[in-house]
């Protein structure tokens, strides 16, 4: 989480990290950063986050994930543990660790036409694959293989890599863009 603060603080956001509901109610946007998307998942419920967070995405609620983020986006987890849940918003089947272990990870340059010239450069550490998107999703980026890595749906961004670890900025503008926006009410 500290890169993505860094980033979103480089770029003039105000920063607040979200544990409890009553913080979760001061903010305009929130990022769900990369991690294990059960654990998360199992510290949202137990500390009382999983329903606010459902609730404000909802209501329309800017939210950036990325890696685990992705996965607590999706409608449909496929390859969950037993009993985990996400917060849902996205209308997409995600598949957790598609890439294999740790030590399978690895960097490759995306073509992300929304985001323009140079490509992205993705970094993937045990990340999910987006394997069904439905009509209202907008498919920002695949990999050669076809396989979906970069999704948006209203004010919900999910990626499957780890823009924040290679400075790369643009996916946290086009979130902050959602969050001025919702802020203005449009």
């Amino acid at each position: 989480m500290r890169e993505h603060a860094a980033l979103l603080r480089g770029l003039g956001a105000d920063v607040v990290h979200v544990r409890r509901p009553e913080e979760l109610a001061t903010v305009q946007g929130l990022v769900i950063p990369g991690g294990e998307s059960s654990v998360i998942d199992k510290l949202a419920r137990s500390f009382g986050m999983q329903a606010p967070i459902r609730a404000a995405i909802a209501s329309g609620l800017p939210v950036y994930g990325t890696c685990a983020g992705l996965i607590l986006l999706a409608d449909e987890v496929l390859d969950g543990i037993e009993g985990q849940q996400s917060f849902g918003g996205m209308d997409i089947s995600v598949r957790r660790n598609a890439f294999g272990r740790q030590t399978e990870s690895f960097e490759t340059a995306l073509d992300v036409p929304t985001l323009g010239d140079p490509p992205v450069r993705a970094t993937f550490i045990r990340a999910p694959i987006v394997e069904r998107a439905g009509a209202r999703v907008e498919v920002l980026a695949t990999l050669p293989d076809g396989g979906i890595v970069a999704v948006e749906q209203g004010p919900l961004i999910g990626t499957s890599f780890h823009p924040e670890v290679d400075g790369e900025t643009r996916f946290h503008e086009r979130f902050l863009a959602h969050v001025v926006d919702h802020a203005a009410g449009r």
